[in-house]
Parts: C-alpha cells; structure tokens; sequence
C-alpha cells in the first residue's frame, strides 16, 4: 500500500509516497517552503501545490506543528494566530477533493518511529521531541499515542514557551554554537525529565541528524537517542497515521 504523507513545518512542507508495509519512502521528497504569512489559505495553497506534484489520489496524511483534536487547531502555535479553531482537515480536503488525517507533527513522528524504528518493541513512556522551528513532542506509553503532548510549550524565564529559546530556530536565529545551544537544549530535556520521567527519549526534526555535533553537552541520566529515521519520520509517520487512521485525540 503506497500513502502520500506531508510534514508541515514553520520554514518548510515536504511529502513523499511512503510504502506502508516497510514504511519506507518510495519517491524522492518534494519540498516547499511554508509562506511567510504562514495563514491557512496560503498553506492550503502549498498543500495543494504537494499533492499535484505526485499526480496522487487516495489518502493524504499530515502532521501539522499544532495542538489538533479532531482535526481541529486548537492552539495555532508558531503560526498564523488565524489557524485557532480551524478545520484543517476540512480545509485541506476541500482544497484537494481528497481524504486527509491531521495529526500533530510530533506525534506522527514518534509514530513512525514506533511502528518501523528504534522505538519499535520498546515498554515503559517513550518521548519524541522533533527539533525545528519549534520543540515539538510526541509520547507513548507501552507503544500507544497520547496525543498532543506540547512539552515545548513550557514558559520560561522571559520566554512566553521554552521553544523560543531552545528550538533550533533559536540556535540559527542568534548565531549559536552547537555547545551553547546543546546546553539550552539540555535545560529544556531537565524539564522534560523532571516533569513526566521518560523512560526514553527520541530526537527527530531538522537537528536530529546533527546529533553527534552535541549529545556531550546531554546530562540527564534518562537516554537520549536519534531517531532513525531522522527528518524523514514526519512523512513516514504520516502516511502510516492515514493509513490506519490513527485519531488525533483517543
């Protein structure tokens, strides 16, 4: 069974043909950026955009950098204010004339990770934290999603959500070594871990791939690994959420 996925992010919206069975990606993935107004008819637009580029029909999965129930933005995140209380499954399926599953992006990135990487057979709570534009976080206990597990969104100091200071936007953002923004990094994975004490944590995103540049400057004693699957998880997982049509709130 070959799935489109799609991976929203705050800089880009990427998707590919994942094949379900292997959850292997069988196309090359196609990227746009997200536009800068970051509103939800223009991203509808590059939704749209996505789908044409594959000359695909069936099912569409999308994980999407905000709290969804139901298919509804319930917190518009680091996007446009206007996305509170959307539809973006409606949305995004009036603009296609296709079936779509929305589910927040960390969560279908632990997903993935889950059903075909290192988390796959793994007991206890296992936490994803993608690392982009914003800290995102999935969580699963004993290989089931609770979804919408927004550890990025934690104040901080001046900070209206911790993300602002420790995603690797910041780090890009301000011109930061991989020491200075591991340490940022680290505070953050110090209240992960004091709050819900993980028995594991994944690193997916962007930054994930760069893991060896600052795992040294990781203290906490729980264990912190990549993701397999790296930046392609939020494509994989995506496509294997639609297929088997995993809730956004259970």
């Amino acid at each position: 069974m070959e799935v489109l996925g799609i991976d929203v992010g705050g800089s880009g919206m990427k998707g590919g043909i994942v094949n379900i069975e292997t959850g292997k990606m069988i196309s090359e993935r196609h990227r746009i950026p997200t536009p800068k107004s970051r509103t939800p008819e223009e991203m509808a637009d590059v939704i749209a955009q996505i789908v044409a580029h594959f000359h695909y029909k069936g099912k569409v999965g999308c994980g999407f950098p905000t709290v969804i129930k139901k298919g509804i933005c319930k917190s518009p995140g680091n996007l446009d204010p206007s996305w509170l209380g959307v539809n973006v499954e409606q949305l995004f399926e009036d603009k296609t004339g296709l079936d779509f599953t929305v589910v927040n992006d960390a969560d279908i990135a632990g997903y993935a990770a889950m059903e075909y990487g290192i988390g796959k057979g793994k007991e206890g709570l296992v936490v994803m934290i993608t690392i982009g534009t914003g800290l995102g976080s999935g969580a699963f206990y004993n290989g089931e999603l609770i979804p919408n597990f927004e550890l990025g969104q934690i104040p901080y100091k001046k900070y209206k959500k911790i993300e602002l200071w420790a995603a690797g936007s910041a780090k890009e953002r301000e011109g930061l070594s991989y020491k200075k923004w591991g340490k940022r990094f680290n505070k953050f994975l110090k209240y992960v871990d004091l709050i819900i004490a993980p028995d594991l944590i994944l690193l997916g995103g962007g930054a994930s791939k760069d893991f060896d540049q600052f795992k040294d400057y990781i203290t906490i004693e729980t264990p912190v690994m990549p993701a397999q699957l790296q930046n392609h998880a939020g494509i994989i997982g995506a496509a294997a959420a639609a297929f088997h049509k995993i809730p956004a709130n259970s």
